[in-house]
């Protein structure tokens, strides 16, 4: 369970104490709120594939967007996924690499199945290099969150899967990378944080390699 689960039941519960000490029924609604909290901030365990290239989810929902948007005159992909009160909030990163930018913006709390979502609510961007490609995610806030949470700073490394941070309640996360990338999802599908493999990245292999394959080939 994510920490600040922990913190949003116990405040229930002490409210509940609160009520209950002046009548006993009241404390009932504390007490669901609290129940829910915890359920609310659970983070369960996730498979992460080991597949050459992967590029997982970031968050667990429904995918609203596959398509092509321009991005510094640039096409990219973009996938888009929402999540709704009930689905785990945990954020984790789409590949493992570097975190090369982090960049915070503030804006408005439009539902997060808009499209204008994308680019006028409340967001994180965060730019990851590795295996030869970037990918950009963003966490954005919806009508209910009101609060982003990442965890890390630009150099720091992560992992395929690792989780990075949360968005509390409902929200959005946004997935763009190159149009290179094979997409393995379309509208509509259910996605797990971690575990959905939502396309696969051409693998480049480093000059090293390929100087040492052409070596052991001659010989």
């Amino acid at each position: 369970m994510v920490r600040d689960g922990y913190y949003y039941g116990l405040a229930a519960l002490v409210l509940a104490i609160l009520l209950g000490w002046f009548y006993l029924p009241l404390a009932v609604i504390p007490l669901l709120l609290g129940a829910f909290f915890l359920w609310f901030f659970r983070d369960p365990e996730r498979s992460i594939t080991t597949m050459p290239g992967a590029i997982v989810s970031p968050a667990d929902g429904l995918v609203t967007h596959v398509g092509d948007i321009f991005v510094e005159g640039r096409p990219q992909t973009r996938i888009s996924i929402f999540l709704n009160v009930f689905n785990v909030h945990v954020n984790r990163s789409p590949i493992g690499g570097v975190i090369t930018n982090v960049e915070y913006r503030k804006g408005k709390f439009h539902n997060a199945m808009g499209e204008a979502s994308a680019e006028a609510n409340e967001q994180n961007i965060v730019a990851v290099e590795g295996g030869g490609h970037t990918v950009v995610f963003k966490q954005i806030a919806g009508l209910l969150a009101r609060r982003i949470v990442f965890n890390h700073r630009v150099g720091d490394s992560v992992e395929r899967g690792q989780r990075i941070g949360l968005i509390k309640f409902g929200s959005r996360c946004d997935v763009i990378f190159d149009t290179s990338v094979a997409v393995k999802v379309k509208v509509g599908e259910k996605v797990s944080g971690g575990s959905s493999v939502l396309a696969v990245a051409p693998v480049t292999i480093p000059k090293v390699e390929q100087s040492a394959t052409r070596s052991g080939e001659s010989a």
